[in-house]
Order: structure tokens, then C-alpha cells, then sequence
């Protein structure tokens, strides 16, 4: 007997009692971890969670501090606070000043616009032919998650974080607020100082991780406000005396930036503080693969529902028609504490950690670099040659005088008639006549070293150079200028895989949440960009008309497996000039008809357009049926004219035939008169030809008889 038959037979074996004790055991474990459960009671369980999320907090801290100061150097940078007040005082001591020419800032711009410009598209695969019904349902779902969560937004705010501090995080997680107290599976993005990840993680997505901590600092009344349940108690709850996630600057002109520090440091209220710490780590939990042998439908439930089918339907698991195998699932398990209390603890329906990291450049630890930190160098190099520049033009334009010592009495005096325009000055030539120096130009390969590093900031972030808006970068054909503007955005497109990986783990947590929290009726709505209406209906029990019983649900989400992932290239901008000649060329050759073309320009009333053309469309179609009919009807008429002429035509051939019958025979009487008059004229005729043959024969006859005596003689 092998392993899964020994597991089913030990199913198979329990009694009724067996299982109420796990029907209680279950409803006990639910209440301990399910939901939000807070307690003041101080056991050793509580207060070994609440320590161990201190604890671990304060280890991976200290960890990541040299990334936290590399980090928030970045967000200055990117901020424009480039200097400190030493340096910057260093700077004016000699003349040259701190001047900032902000480079980096509009390199972040242009680098999430590049990767941000669309929305992504997610698609669902069904793992089984049974599940690609519902393929297309799951692809809606996510949309709909995308849509409600302000997906663009938070999107744009992890990539703005992925490139300053080298990660961006999206956290998925449940409203229960949204459509009227149902809940709703959403997701944000969150500052990357709030989490704090195991140092031994290597995976690039933290999937190896052995926990991740997202810290929240809240005041008292923000406390009390989601947590209502605490206040009895929250005296009991140590405020915070530790550092704040989000790491002070020592730049000179950071106060006029509104960061968190900052803001903290305005705030002139004294407000009691606490800060919260999430722990999220992978435990395993029991799962049971149910196979009905009747049906032959196989669905896996958790222990909980388990418990109420096996307490229900006993008979069949002891009868054999439905097996059970117990299975051992990845999930992921969330300690929430404050202080030294215990908030809540809860299992989450999703092995994927719901804290998604958006690395950038990959250091095989959980602390990237980011394209800021990359080019800080360069900004400097940058801010230093436009301060040499400024310099000079203000020594060239401020003209020095050079006075030959002795040449003058008071140079005082000089110094004061000199702004004077009518002014005679008076000089001693022996030792020379004052002069202006002539200021020497600055060297052209310092202007072509500014162009330069410039170019290498944008190279660091992948930004092609068309998109720069030069028109002297780009080729003269429309065609050259597309194919050019791809092979720029070669190095986007590369940045764009790393985080199209993120948006990978996204879609498949957002499917998992869904999946274990979407499980009654509900309809899904998306509005397209066409003002088109995407609409699915899920769960939908139908019940027998007479006994009112379930018998079955229709578009069942919770059944099946699907892979989720993104449609490469989805979130990046297309040429719209390109697009459109290409689809022009395809409907020149029949592949597509005018709506697809039509759908590509940028027409202000596209959509009103397509209906009108729609419109259209029908009423051509309606007025070549009526052209057929009337064709039809033509044809049929003709066909009668002819019958109708035909039939004329009979009579009158009949009746000439008639008359031609008549005069055929007066012709041929007449005919036959003449004819035998015309005999008896022959008859004369050749009477008169024989008598003037033999004439002439005897004209002959007495001729030859002359011609031969004349020879004898």
C-alpha cells in the first residue's frame, strides 16, 4: 500500500467524533489566529511574538544602515539638495559658488515616463483545457484590482523609488471597506524605509527570505482610529523611543524639501507615537485534495473547509466514493505587534510574500543600488564645470585694470574717478600706462565635456536620445526614426524585464488573494479605453426550481490553476506615427479592414466615430439587400417583357407567314406566266440563233475554197 492510500485510509477510519474535536479545534485556531484578534492578556506566546518582531526588527536595521545613508543621499540628489553646508561653504570661500544644474531629477522623469507610459496587461493561462473558461474571467478580475487600486499611480511611485533609492515595493492586501464592507483585494506602494528584509535573503524577488518586517509609525489617534478595540490598554503600550524608518539628510538645503524628517521636525505638536511591526514569514499549512469518484470532480480546500465537508458528508469518505489526501502548503503568516503586545496574527490564503520588491541594480543581497547613486558623480562633475563657467563669465565681464607701480599717486583715487565717465586721470608714463589684461576664453572641450556627461547621465538611466526631443538626433524618414527609437530603448526594455519580473509576483498575489477572498457572488466591470464594457458575473449558484437545492455555481473562480503573468512590453510607449503607417500598409493589403486603422489615430471622437461608422456600416448593408431586391425584382420584369414580347412576336410571325404563304404562291403564278411566256421567246430566239449559224457556217465554207486556188496560183 503505498502513501497516499495509507493517508486516505486513515481518513477513511475516523469516526464522527474524531471529527467534532477538530471541528472545535479549528474554531479554536480561528479565533486565536483568524482576523484581528488583539488581546491585553500577557502570556508567553504574545510576548515571545512581540519580542521576536523587536528584536528582529532592530538586527535587520542595523544591517541595512549603509544602505539607508546611500538611500537618502539619493532621494537629496534627486531632490536637487546636492551640497552640505561644509561644502558649500567651501565653495564660496573661493569664489565659485554652489550652484545646482539639476540633472538627475529630469533623468528620473524621463526614465518613469519611458516605463510607466501604459498601463500593464496581465494575462491568465489555464494550467488544464477545463480551466481556460475561466482564463479570461481572471483577466478582468486583475484589471479590476488594477483599476480600484489607483493602479497607474502607485505604479509610477514604485518605479520613482526603484530608481532613487534602488527599490520600490508593492504591498497587496485586502480593504475591508470597499464595496460596502465586502472587501476588496487591493494594492500600494510603500516607502522602501518602512521595510526591512532578512540579510540572508539572495533571491532577487526576497522569495528565500526568512521573514520581512513593515514597519508603520502612527500617533495615538491614528492608533485608536483603526484600532478602536486597544484603548483600555494602549497605556500599557510603550511609545517609540527608537529611530525613525526614514533617516535624517545633512544636506545644507534640505529643510526647504518636505520629507518625512522634515516634516517631523516642523511638527511642533507633542504627540505620543508607536510604531507597529508586521512580520511576514512562509509557514506550512494543512491542505486536503477531496476526489469525488462519482463526479470525478477533484477540488483542494483548506482545513476549515475540510472540517465542514467531512463533518457533512462522513458517509462518503467512510463509503470510498470520495477520497482525501492531506497535503502540506506554502502559506504566508503575518504577526502584527506594538510594543510589547501582540496585535493580531493571521494566515494569509498566498505563498508569495505580499511585500513585492522592485530592485534595481542587482547586488545579490536585499540592498540594490539605484541610477542615482550611479551618476552622483556626475551631477557634481556637472554642478562644478557650470560654476567654473559662471566664474569666468564674471571675471571677463568684471575687467581688472593693471597699474604700473609708481604710475600713479593714489591709487584710491584712481580707483574712485574710474566709475566717473568724464573723469581725467592722471598717470606717470616713466613707469608704464595702465592696461587692461585681455581674459583668456575657456578651451571648446570644456563645453563638449558638459555635453558629455550630460549624455553619460541618461546612458546610466536607458533613456534614448530621441526621446530627449533633439531634432537633430533624429533621421529624416518616419520609418528610420521608428527603427532608431527601438534600438534605443534597448537598455529601457532591459530595465523594464527586471520590473515586468515584480509585476510577475504582483499579478500572481493579487490572483491569490483574490482567489481566497472573492468567494461569493460578485460582478466585475471595466471600462475600456474605447468606452467598451468588459463585464463577468462569478460564483453564480444556480438552485434546482423545485427543491431549492445548489446545484452547481457557475464560473466557479475558486476552481482550477492559472498562471498569471504580464504581457511583455506592455507598460512602454509605442510610436503612434509607426503603429499607424503599419497598420495603414495592412489594410492596403487586406490584413485588417478601416475600424482597426481608424482605432490607431487620434481622433478627438474616435469612439463616436466608430459608432456613427457602425451606423453606417448597417444602413450600407440595408440598402444593398434592398439593391438586391430591387435587382431581383428588375430581373423578374424583364423576364416578363420578354415572355410578354416573345408572344407578340409568335403572332405576327404567324401571320407573316400567312401573308408570305399568299404572295409566295401570287409570285409563283406570276412566275409560272412569265416563265412560259419567256419559253416561247427562247424558242424564237433560238429558231433566230440556228438560221444565223448556219449562215455564218457557210460564210466560212466559201471562204476557205477562195484561199486555196490562191495558193496554187
Amino acid at each position: 500500500m503505498d502513501n497516499r492510500s495509507k493517508s486516505l485510509k486513515k481518513i477513511q477510519n475516523k469516526t464522527w467524533q474524531t471529527y467534532v474535536l477538530e471541528l472545535y479545534y479549528i474554531v479554536y485556531i480561528i479565533y486565536v489566529f483568524g482576523g484581528f484578534n488583539i488581546t491585553n492578556e500577557k502570556d508567553f506566546s504574545q510576548v515571545d511574538e512581540a519580542q521576536k518582531n523587536k528584536d528582529l526588527w532592530r538586527r535587520w536595521r542595523d544591517a541595512r544602515s549603509d544602505w539607508d545613508d546611500e538611500a537618502r543621499d539619493a532621494v537629496d540628489f534627486a531632490l536637487g539638495n546636492h551640497y552640505t553646508t561644509e561644502e558649500s561653504d567651501a565653495l564660496n570661500a573661493v569664489g565659485q559658488g554652489d550652484f545646482i544644474i539639476d540633472r538627475v531629477y529630469a533623468a528620473v522623469d524621463k526614465l518613469k515616463s519611458l516605463l510607466t507610459s501604459r498601463n500593464p496587461k496581465f494575462s491568465a493561462i489555464g494550467r488544464e483545457d477545463s480551466d481556460n473558461k475561466i482564463a479570461q474571467i481572471w483577466k478582468t478580475i486583475l484589471e479590476y484590482c488594477w483599476d480600484i487600486s489607483d493602479g497607474d499611480m502607485e505604479f509610477k511611485q514604485a518605479v520613482h523609488d526603484y530608481a532613487i533609492t534602488g527599490l520600490g515595493y508593492f504591498y497587496v492586501y485586502i480593504d475591508p471597506e470597499s464595496d460596502f464592507g465586502r472587501g476588496d483585494v487591493k494594492y500600494t506602494h510603500v516607502n522602501p524605509f518602512r521595510v526591512y528584509v532578512d540579510p540572508a535573503a539572495r533571491n532577487r524577488y526576497f522569495t528565500d527570505a526568512s521573514g520581512i518586517i513593515l514597519s508603520t509609525i502612527l500617533t495615538k489617534e491614528q492608533v485608536l482610529s483603526l484600532y478602536p478595540q486597544i484603548e483600555e490598554f494602549i497605556k500599557d503600550i510603550d511609545t517609540m523611543t527608537d529611530e525613525e524608518d526614514y533617516p535624517s539628510s545633512s544636506k545644507k538645503n534640505t529643510s526647504e524639501s518636505f520629507t518625512p524628517d522634515v516634516v517631523k521636525d516642523k511638527d511642533s505638536g507633542s504627540y505620543e507615537r508607536y510604531r507597529i511591526l508586521e512580520r511576514f514569514e512562509k509557514i506550512k499549512v494543512p491542505y486536503y485534495r477531496l476526489f469525488n469518484k462519482q463526479s470525478g470532480e477533484e477540488k483542494v480546500v483548506d482545513l476549515e473547509t475540510f472540517q465542514i465537508v467531512s463533518t457533512e458528508n462522513a458517509h462518503l469518505i467512510e463509503s470510498g466514493l470520495v477520497e482525501a489526501v492531506e497535503i502540506m502548503q506554502t502559506r504566508v503568516k503575518v504577526v502584527a505587534s506594538m510594543g510589547q503586545h501582540l496585535l493580531y496574527e493571521q494566515i494569509l490564503n498566498t505563498d508569495i510574500y505580499p511585500i513585492i520588491p522592485v530592485p534595481n541594480i542587482w547586488t545579490n543581497t536585499p540592498y540594490p543600488k539605484s541610477d542615482v547613486s550611479k551618476v552622483k558623480d556626475s551631477q557634481r562633475l556637472i554642478n562644478k564645470l557650470f560654476s567654473l563657467t559662471l566664474s569666468h563669465a564674471q571675471a571677463s565681464a568684471g575687467l581688472k585694470l593693471l597699474v604700473p607701480e609708481g604710475s600713479v599717486d593714489n591709487v584710491g583715487d584712481l580707483e574712485r574717478d574710474w566709475a566717473n565717465p568724464n573723469a581725467v586721470l592722471e598717470y606717470n608714463p616713466e613707469f608704464g600706462e595702465p592696461h587692461f589684461p585681455a581674459p583668456q576664453p575657456l578651451a571648446g572641450e570644456f563645453y563638449h565635456l558638459i555635453d558629455r556627461v550630460e549624455h553619460y547621465i541618461d546612458l546610466n538611466f536607458g533613456i534614448p536620445e530621441l526621446m530627449q526631443g533633439f531634432k537633430e538626433k533624429a533621421p529624416d524618414s518616419v520609418r528610420g526614426t521608428a527603427m532608431l527609437s527601438e534600438m534605443g530603448e534597448s537598455r529601457g526594455r532591459s530595465k523594464l524585464k527586471d520590473i515586468e519580473g515584480s509585476l510577475n509576483q504582483l499579478g500572481r498575489c493579487i490572483y491569490n488573494f483574490a482567489k481566497g477572498h472573492y468567494k461569493y457572488e460578485k460582478t466585475f466591470r471595466i471600462v475600456q479605453p474605447n468606452n467598451d464594457l468588459t463585464e463577468f458575473s462569478v460564483n453564480n449558484r444556480l438552485y434546482d426550481d423545485k427543491t431549492n437545492e445548489l446545484q452547481t455555481i457557475d464560473n466557479d473562480i475558486s476552481l482550477g490553476q492559472h498562471d498569471v503573468r504580464i504581457i511583455s512590453g506592455s507598460t512602454l510607449p509605442s510610436n503612434k506615427m509607426a503603429e499607424y503607417n503599419m497598420y495603414l500598409d495592412a489594410y492596403k493589403l487586406g490584413l485588417v479592414d478601416d475600424v482597426e486603422v481608424l482605432k490607431k489615430t487620434e481622433i478627438f471622437d474616435k469612439e463616436g466615430v466608430l459608432q456613427r461608422k457602425g451606423m453606417m456600416s448597417k444602413m450600407q448593408s440595408y440598402i444593398q439587400q434592398l439593391e438586391g431586391q430591387i435587382k431581383e425584382l428588375s430581373g423578374d420584369l424583364q423576364t416578363a417583357d420578354r415572355e410578354a414580347v416573345h408572344a407578340k412576336k409568335q403572332v405576327i410571325t404567324e401571320k407573316f407567314k400567312t401573308d408570305l404563304k399568299e404572295i409566295s404562291s401570287d409570285v409563283k403564278f406570276k412566275e409560272r406566266v412569265k416563265l412560259g411566256e419567256l419559253e416561247k421567246v427562247i424558242d424564237k430566239a433560238d429558231v433566230r440563233a440556228e438560221a444565223a449559224l448556219a449562215i455564218q457556217k457557210a460564210n466560212k465554207g466559201s471562204s476557205s475554197k477562195e484561199g486555196s486556188a490562191q495558193n496554187k496560183q
